[in-house]
C-alpha cells in the first residue's frame, strides 16, 4: 500500500475551523463525493475544509484480481464478505495520517468528522472509533463493520460518546441491510450512541439522507 494517500480537496473559503474527511467505496476516487458540497445544508460551510482521500490501487480478489482504488481486499462475495482485515489496519493507518494533518494545520480533533460509503465507512468506523483524540463524529454510509470483535479490545476511551450516524438503503444489493444492521446492533451494544437511518433505494445516496447527513453535521459542529 502507499505510504500516503492523495486527496480531493475543497479547502473552507473563510477562516478554517472544521474539517470533514469522506472516504469513497470500492472502485471511485476522491471525486466521488466532491459534488455533495454545494448540496448540504451546512451552518458553517465556509469554515469547513473538505478532504476526499484516493484509496490506494490494489487488486480485489472478488473482482478477479483487477486493480483498482480500494481501502482493502474482498476476499469472497458471500452475505457476511470476507476480507482482509490486515488491509483495514494498513488503511487505517494512512487516514490517521490525514486526521494528524489537519490537526497539524490547527484544526481541532474535536472538530473533525470522518465519513465513509461502502468501503470508506469501514475505514471511517474502525479508525474513528480507535483514534486516541475527541473526535466530532463517524458518518458511516451504505457500510457495516468487520472488525467489531477487534474494537471490544481496541476501543479508544476518548471517542466512547461519539456520534455515529449510520444510513443504509433497505434494496442494497451489494452491503445487505442485515449485515449493516447487525453492525449496527453491535454498536449500540457497547453503548456508542449510534442512530440508525435507512431509506427505500439501493447501494447510493438520496435527497432525504442528504438533508439528514446535514442534520447530522450541523449539530456534531
Amino acid at each position: 500500500m502507499s505510504a500516503k494517500l492523495t486527496c480531493v480537496e475543497i479547502p473552507a473559503s473563510s477562516n478554517p475551523l472544521y474539517s470533514i474527511i469522506w472516504l469513497h467505496g470500492l472502485g471511485a476516487d476522491g471525486h466521488d463525493f466532491e459534488s455533495i458540497v454545494p448540496e448540504l445544508r451546512i451552518d458553517n460551510l465556509e469554515h469547513i475544509n473538505f478532504i476526499f482521500p484516493n484509496a490506494p490501487v490494489q487488486a480485489v480478489t472478488i473482482n478477479g484480481g483487477m486493480e483498482m482504488r480500494s481501502w482493502y481486499d474482498i476476499l469472497e462475495a458471500s452475505l457476511d464478505r470476507e476480507v482482509a482485515v490486515d488491509d483495514i489496519y494498513q488503511s487505517s493507518a494512512l487516514l490517521e495520517q490525514i486526521i494528524q494533518g489537519e490537526i497539524d494545520k490547527g484544526i481541532k480533533a474535536e472538530n473533525i468528522l470522518l465519513a465513509g460509503f461502502s468501503q470508506g465507512g469501514v475505514i471511517a468506523l474502525h479508525t474513528g472509533l480507535r483514534f486516541a483524540q475527541k473526535l466530532a463524529g463517524i458518518m458511516a454510509l451504505s457500510t457495516y463493520m468487520p472488525t467489531t470483535e477487534q474494537l471490544k479490545t481496541e476501543r479508544a476511551v476518548s471517542n466512547n460518546d461519539t456520534p455515529i450516524f449510520m444510513a443504509h438503503g433497505t434494496m442494497d444489493p451489494v452491503v445487505y441491510p442485515q449485515i449493516a444492521k447487525q453492525s449496527f446492533k453491535r454498536l449500540q451494544e457497547m453503548d456508542y450512541p449510534i442512530s440508525w437511518h435507512e431509506y427505500p433505494m439501493q447501494h447510493s445516496l438520496c435527497l432525504e439522507e442528504i438533508i439528514d447527513i446535514s442534520h447530522f453535521i450541523n449539530r456534531v459542529f
